[in-house]
């Protein structure tokens, strides 16, 4: 048995390749997604079984035993599609295979935009955990595959979350297919519309909406954040962040906590790091979780960042277990807050900044305790400020970091 992977384009006969349409038409099975079998005419094999997942696909070949099968598969077989799962299957039944391309919606959009589209960022929203404010943040122009419950109207909705209602978009429905159709507009006009099923989305962030991508690198400028009226709400500072960053060692898919997160500054930085992971951030004052909330939403981490609202320790009950926690305020509870995270995460990387001299005591008494292998970071800043032609160095308290780790 040889088995040929096709794929189909937009599923219409029109856009298949001459190479797939002949596999096709000398198959003596064909097998592939209701759809796409009832798109193709009488002149191909009439022997088809409708199925989608790789083991369903493997019981139906073992069952049928054909010679010759072709199993269909929408767009292209090397993007975002179900060819890779039934290839590893196939490869393990010792099965020869073979695999036509297919054309994608991402070419048939080009096409019908006449544009490339070698600029754009591709992603997929079908079937899949996607935060599209973070991706336009990060990309000029991004293309979204989407499907189940994250069509274009609901990407459109998110984006108008995070304040991109006014970026340019385009839907492409029916691509290649009978009642193709191109709709433009803005986010905000986009997301009041219905779209058919099989559409795609491209979205276009705005001129004057730089690009996050150097803000990847801690330090983000103190002035990017939003702030509270009186600047009544605490904020880490851009040095004092940068620092406890390096300190944490925080990885891309890291599981983070921020307690007493304030503004959201240390939350928004840990996000960005760890783009694959989960930033929980714990304030227990409202006005201050509705600020990282915006700065969330800002920075486009809306999608990896959670505010907890509550007190610590109790909040941080209900948390998972952390790979690494900032502690920025503890509310005169550092010492429970400490043995809590080490209960819940022996292992996990501690970073406590301080500026009184007794929460130095407290934080390296307790981590000792608890048997951490304990290091002191002490920052002086100093900022120049203007004054008519000279400039006066206003140097700020000094920041203790208080770092422990379990030993090797």
């Amino acid at each position: 048995m040889k088995v040929t992977l096709v794929g189909m384009g937009s599923g219409f006969p029109l856009t298949l390749t001459q190479e797939a349409k002949g596999a096709l038409l000398g198959a003596d099975c064909l097998l592939g997604a209701p759809r796409l079998l009832e798109d193709l005419g009488e002149e191909y094999p009439s022997r088809r079984f409708a199925a989608i997942h790789p083991r369903q696909l493997v019981e139906l070949l073992e069952r049928e035993q054909p010679e010759r099968p072709c199993v269909l598969y929408s767009g292209d077989t090397g993007f975002h599609s179900g060819a890779g799962g039934l290839l590893s299957l196939l490869r393990d039944q010792g099965w020869k295979a073979e695999v036509l391309p297919g054309i994608s919606s991402i070419q048939l959009l080009s096409a019908r935009l006449g544009e490339p589209w070698q600029g754009w960022h591709l992603a997929s929203a079908h079937g899949a955990d996607c935060d599209p404010a973070a991706l336009l943040r990060e990309h000029q122009t991004v293309f979204f595959l989407t499907g189940g419950r994250l069509g274009p109207a609901e990407l459109c909705g998110l984006l108008i979350q995070a304040g991109f209602e006014q970026a340019a978009a385009v839907v492409g429905e029916n691509l290649g297919r009978p009642g193709e159709n191109l709709v433009r507009g803005t986010v905000g006009e986009l997301a009041e519309k219905t779209f058919a099923s099989l559409s795609v989305l491209l979205v276009r962030r705005p001129v004057d909406v730089p690009s996050l991508r150097q803000a990847v690198t801690p330090g983000i400028p103190d002035g990017e954040f939003c702030r509270s009226e009186g600047k009544t709400v605490p904020m880490t500072k851009r040095e004092v962040r940068a620092a406890a960053m390096g300190l944490l060692e925080i990885r891309a898919d890291d599981l983070l906590w921020d307690v007493g997160a304030g503004t959201g500054s240390v939350s928004v930085e840990m996000a960005l790091l760890a783009r694959r992971g989960k930033v929980f951030a714990v304030e227990e004052k409202p006005e201050a979780c509705a600020l990282i909330r915006e700065n969330g939403r800002k920075f486009g981490v809306s999608g990896n960042l959670e505010v907890m609202e509550g007190r610590a320790p109790e909040a941080l009950e209900q948390l998972p277990a952390p790979d690494a926690v900032f502690v920025g305020g503890s509310g005169g509870e550092l010492p429970e807050i400490l043995r809590l995270i080490r209960r819940l995460s022996p292992r996990a990387r501690i970073c406590v900044s301080a500026i009184a001299l007794e929460t130095v005591h407290l934080a390296l008494e307790t981590l000792t305790e608890l048997g951490d292998e304990v290091h002191v970071t002490q920052l002086a800043v100093s900022r120049a400020k203007g004054v008519g032609r000279l400039h006066l160095m206003i140097a700020q308290n000094p920041i203790f970091l208080i770092t422990g780790g379990c030993h090797e």
